[in-house]
């Protein structure tokens, strides 16, 4: 009796520690930018938005963890284009990283290059629909998400709240 009574004190204990991700209707683009801006999802509808099929998601061993179906998004370059970067000239660009982060602390990088000059950029998504549930409907909210990455877990960020354009120096 005394065993499960402690078993039970234990998982009660796990599951008022566990903190509720807070999910995000918006997210806003600051740091090295002219003008910092707020996305909502009411103005994320006036991008085109894609279909990109199934997605199925790895974590950083390559393993399987789940698949999403009917994925739609919005390029994340769409996004971005009405953004003026604080640079002095176009060769400092190569300089330029994007720090994208979640409600919950996870963060994940892009370097300008790799969005601006390689195909990695051209499948860098913010997640419009999922398994046929639109954004406004899905428990993760704003997601994103790099389609063709190898292991593809790793930049699959949830709850996406902030961009902060950053120089490395």
């Amino acid at each position: 009796m005394k065993k499960l009574l402690f078993i039970l004190m234990l998982l009660s204990a796990t599951t008022f520690a566990q903190e509720k991700v807070k999910q995000t209707y918006q997210f806003s683009i600051t740091g090295k930018v002219k003008k910092e801006s707020v996305i909502t999802m009411d103005s994320l509808k006036q991008y085109p938005i894609k279909n990109l099929g199934d997605i199925k998601v790895t974590d950083h061993l390559g393993n399987f963890k789940h698949q999403d179906e009917q994925l739609k998004g919005i390029l994340l370059k769409d996004i971005l284009s009405h953004t003026t970067y604080a640079v002095a000239s176009p060769k400092l660009l190569s300089t330029v990283y994007f720090v994208c982060s979640g409600s919950d602390g996870y963060r994940v990088v892009y370097s300008w290059n790799e969005l601006y000059n390689t195909s990695v950029g051209d499948n860098v998504f913010i997640i419009m629909e999922k398994n046929g549930v639109k954004i406004d409907k899905m428990p993760e909210s704003i997601q994103m998400t790099s389609y063709t990455d190898y292991k593809t877990g790793r930049r699959y960020l949830h709850n996406l709240n902030k961009i902060v354009i950053s120089v490395a120096e």
